[in-house]
């Protein structure tokens, strides 16, 4: 073996896993943290116990997934960042006293070119508040105008300092953090047919919003800049339709295919936010998650816990989707009739579970039956109230003293509860997701969904629409 290649293997050897050598004046025998962004959430990737000299090292066989750090004091406060690229093995040095101008860096120059940047940032934009403060206290016209120039003249600083380093390194993990960081500028709407093209700056935007962001690095997962841009993109950017949402997370998910950490942080970030979702209907985007993804074997990371919690949501959503029939009640009345719900003959029907029992049901059914009353008794509205909870004495007793006339008041039986556990059929609570009350669905003539856990405000609302439509038609 030659000299040569015995000295690569040594240096190879070397930088196998991460050595961060810390000097932290003034702590002494105290612990600190090396922490990371995932997402908005901030973990703790290791910890020390400085000596007597306030020194130490952060060590590990296994390389960090390369980002944005932090160094964390005993009292949990962040310090300062650094960034872990694939150069894991180097020393810094700080006095908390003097922060942050005291971080310096030996053997990472990237560190080093971000410590100048932090520095010239922090400048700057203490500049541009100071200036913010002036510009929201002057009445001067012309004041205004010199404090404006100001702070646009700062912001372009900023900009070009940016670029500088962009184009000395322009594959560092300092560029990648700059293009996640950078929105796309919308060039002047070109005429069409004469006529200027309002929808061009939407189109535009949104067609280089990912520009020179990548997918496959899995870096991103360990900044606080993707997960916001991500939130930004389905907000704004995305139709709240579930198909138009369903199409853009898989274009994303095929992409990131290639790399597990990245694949593994979106398909999480996807389930999160659709599991319980903000707007109605958009929980098909979870159920179409958990058909393509989770069932079929392709997360793996997910606790066993919590693959059965997400197994029993898709279960009970895939059941009451927005436009799906909704599964048959089997219910009788309070005389024991049987009152099954596709017995119920009307152009629109409301169901209504509730526990007399329930605090927030005392409040909302009271109110829910004065417009039943007053409003969609005459748009032939039926109202099919299911007690979940509390008794058949106290159901009865609310009933009464509450004058809730005219509702299809029914209950399932312990007997038919019974046999259909022993069948090993989902009951009413999974097939509507019945997991609090009161929860409220309205469906159509023929027992399709139209809304789903809606305030009766908000239901009626959408009755209103519906009746509007059927009018126009």
């Amino acid at each position: 073996m030659s000299l040569t290649t015995f000295l690569c293997l040594l240096q190879a050897q070397a930088q196998n896993g991460y050595d961060i050598r810390l000097t932290l004046k003034p702590y002494k025998n105290s612990k600190i943290y090396l922490g990371y962004y995932y997402g908005k959430i901030k973990a703790v990737a290791d910890s020390i116990t400085l000596d007597e000299n306030s020194t130490g090292h952060f060590t590990g066989k296994e390389k960090l997934t390369g980002g944005v750090y932090f160094i964390v004091s005993p009292s949990k406060t962040i310090l300062f960042e650094l960034l872990i690229d694939s150069q894991q093995h180097f020393s810094l040095a700080a006095d908390t006293l003097h922060l942050p101008g005291s971080v310096t860096f030996t053997g990472s120059p990237e560190n080093t070119v971000f410590q100048q940047y932090t520095l010239f940032t922090n400048n700057k934009g203490s500049e541009i508040v100071a200036s913010q403060k002036e510009l929201a206290a002057t009445h001067d016209k012309k004041d205004s105008l010199r404090l404006r120039e100001k702070i646009r003249r700062l912001n372009e600083e900023i900009q070009q300092y940016r670029q500088q380093i962009a184009a000395r390194y322009p594959q560092s993990l300092l560029t990648m953090l700059f293009h996640a960081m950078k929105e796309p500028v919308v060039p002047p709407a070109p005429k069409v047919g004469g006529k200027v093209d309002s929808l061009f700056p939407y189109h535009y935007f949104k067609a280089h919003y990912w520009d020179s962001i990548s997918f496959t690095d899995d870096r991103l997962t360990r900044t606080p800049v993707f997960e916001p841009r991500l939130d930004k993109y389905y907000k704004d950017l995305v139709s709240p339709q579930a198909d138009s949402i369903e199409r853009e997370a898989d274009m994303m998910l095929l992409e990131a295919r290639v790399n597990k950490t990245m694949f593994q942080f979106l398909l999480v970030y996807f389930v999160q936010k659709y599991v319980n979702p903000e707007y109605m209907g958009q929980d098909a985007v979870f159920v179409h998650l958990f058909e393509k993804y989770i069932n079929t074997g392709q997360a793996e990371f997910f606790t066993e816990k919590y693959r059965q919690y997400l197994n029993n949501r898709a279960y009970s959503l895939m059941a009451n989707l927005i436009g799906q029939p909704a599964a048959n009640l089997e219910m009788v009345d309070s005389s024991g009739k049987p009152r099954p719900l596709y017995g119920v003959q009307a152009p629109f029907t409301v169901i209504c579970f509730w526990d007399a029992t329930c605090g927030h049901c005392k409040e909302v059914v009271p109110r829910l039956d004065s417009i039943f009353q007053a409003k969609w008794k005459q748009q032939g509205v039926k109202l099919y109230g299911v007690m979940v909870d509390g008794g058949q004495e106290a159901w009865l007793q609310f009933i009464k003293d509450h004058n809730l006339k005219d509702w299809i008041h029914v209950y399932e039986t312990k007997a038919h509860q019974d046999s259909t556990e022993a069948a090993g059929q989902a009951g009413y609570r999974q097939l509507y997701d019945v997991y609090q009350t009161p929860i409220l669905y309205l469906l159509d003539k023929d027992k399709r969904i139209i809304a789903k856990k809606l305030s009766y405000q908000q239901l009626d609302e959408v009755l209103n629409l519906k009746l509007q439509h059927e009018k126009s038609h």
